[in-house]
């Protein structure tokens, strides 16, 4: 068709576009899409959640976990009704912290402080477990307590509001915030996670590594307990785990091999977790479980702290299945105290 027999393209019409021109439009619109292109390439960030795309190279945690005893217990269930008192006694069932920790030791201790909730909502950490445990570690000889978390509220305000800062400051505890240079890339073939941002920087100098987590509901995995307390470590934007909660929950058995965990359970968050905010949805069950293996600690606790069905709680049967952890309890060897 000539350009004489359709007006759009006449050369004599004031709208005309030149052949030219045209081209020439055409190329700055092809500079604009392929710049779009270049533009979100640099904005997406590669530490971030793409399944597949996990590339770059990473740290991997070294093992704190003791040597495997058969005659001691992995597990002990301790009741009391003060943290001190049922620490010791569940510490003393597992053989004492001095098989744990020793003279000149460098200890860790991960708490939960994941929220600026006061202790009395058990939505995080309690400060008794924090002082209970720092003396028993103190005692048994070490030379340093790290104490560290990286809040998803502002972490000084987390520190603070859950009494950890002033056990910390009265007992000469290295209390260390999450900053921007605290975080290093973790490599790990697990289920989900493949390469992450960590908060590696309490690690550098750690010999020994401590969980210290209390025991309670949580919306999207059913509780929050000593193998979720990990979570707390990841950097970046780790909200986009949440629709792999299970996958990527056991994969912290895989993640961290700590020395030891402990779970509070002397009060549960039993319902709207995980931040709670009612006294009533806090239920007294006066126990403290301990352990080297943290899917035993955690079945113990789901069934028996949160009264629950272990059967519905998905992230310790894929670690069982795994084989990161025994989610029988009562197969290992456990010894029940009183406090």
């Amino acid at each position: 068709m000539s350009s004489s027999n359709h007006p759009d393209l006449a050369p004599d019409s004031g709208d005309a576009v030149s052949r030219r021109e045209f081209l020439v439009r055409l190329g700055v619109t092809s500079a604009l899409i392929a710049g779009t292109g270049l533009a979100a390439r640099g904005l997406w960030q590669p530490k971030h959640y793409v399944p597949g795309f996990q590339k770059e190279k990473g740290l991997q945690l070294q093992s704190y976990a003791p040597e495997v005893s058969k005659v001691l217990p992995s597990l002990a269930i301790a009741h009391g009704t003060e943290h001190e008192k049922t620490i010791r006694a569940a510490m003393a069932a597992l053989g004492g912290m001095e098989r744990f920790v020793q003279k000149g030791d460098v200890v860790m201790i991960k708490p939960n402080v994941a929220f600026d909730r006061p202790p009395a909502l058990a939505a995080t950490t309690h400060p008794e477990a924090l002082r209970a445990v720092a003396k028993l570690c103190l005692e048994a000889g070490a030379s340093k307590i790290i104490v560290a978390d990286n809040p998803i509220n502002s972490p000084t305000g987390c520190f603070f509001k859950s009494g950890l800062t002033a056990v910390a400051a009265d007992m000469n505890l290295d209390l260390m915030y999450p900053e921007a240079s605290s975080f290093s890339p973790l490599e790990l073939n697990g289920e989900i996670l493949k390469h992450w941002t960590f908060f590696h920087a309490p690690f550098k100098k750690a010999t020994k590594v401590i969980g210290l987590a209390p025991c309670k509901d949580h919306n999207l995995c059913h509780a929050s307990m000593t193998t979720k307390n990990w979570y707390g470590l990841l950097g970046g934007r780790r909200n986009q785990f949440h629709q792999h909660i299970h996958s990527i929950v056991s994969d912290f058995a895989l993640m961290m091999k700590p020395t030891l965990v402990i779970l509070d359970g002397m009060n549960v968050l039993m319902s709207n977790g995980p931040t709670g905010g009612r006294l009533s949805d806090v239920k007294p069950m006066n126990t403290i479980v301990a352990g080297t293996d943290m899917v035993a600690v955690d079945a113990y606790g789901y069934s028996h702290l949160l009264e629950r069905d272990i059967a519905e709680l998905t992230y310790l049967h894929k670690a069982h299945d795994r084989g990161l952890g025994n989610i029988n309890w009562e197969d290992t060897l456990h010894k029940e105290v009183t406090a």
